[in-house]
């Protein structure tokens, strides 16, 4: 799969008292992309919830901080290495600040596992057969 790239602007909402971005924020901008991703592959997660009868739901996440995101940054968010299972998603996240000459400074890394689930039940089920063949075809 090419890389999903999601831009993000941060808010001085986003960051702490000195300016620097609050480590539970990095993870709403990793959802932000996943949804965007999604998005891009022709679904909305409310219309897969009532005709799917499916939602997605985060099952695991580990998070890898490396450099501090400041106010006003222009970040970019990427979504790669899908792996695709029954009923599960995993993700690699990475968000950069661009650089020059096209070098990336890496921000934060994130392996990001994600399960399909019944929308009623919170029990797990299997991804759709169509959705299922898009993300094939998605990698």
């Amino acid at each position: 799969m090419r890389d999903f790239i999601f831009p993000v602007r941060v808010y001085y909402e986003d960051t702490d008292v000195v300016g620097v971005v609050y480590h539970a924020n990095y993870l709403k901008f990793m959802e932000r992309a996943r949804t965007e991703w999604l998005r891009a592959l022709g679904y909305e997660q409310d219309i897969l919830i009532h005709e799917q009868g499916m939602l997605l739901a985060v099952s695991s996440i580990a998070v890898e901080y490396k450099k501090a995101a400041r106010f006003n940054d222009l970040l970019q968010v990427a979504v790669m290495g899908i792996k695709l299972g029954r009923v599960t998603l995993t993700f690699e996240q990475r968000i950069t600040r661009p650089g020059d000459r096209e070098e990336q400074e890496i921000i934060t890394t994130g392996h990001v596992k994600v399960a399909s689930l019944d929308a009623i039940t919170f029990r797990p089920k299997p991804i759709p057969q169509q959705l299922r063949q898009d993300l094939e075809s998605a990698s």
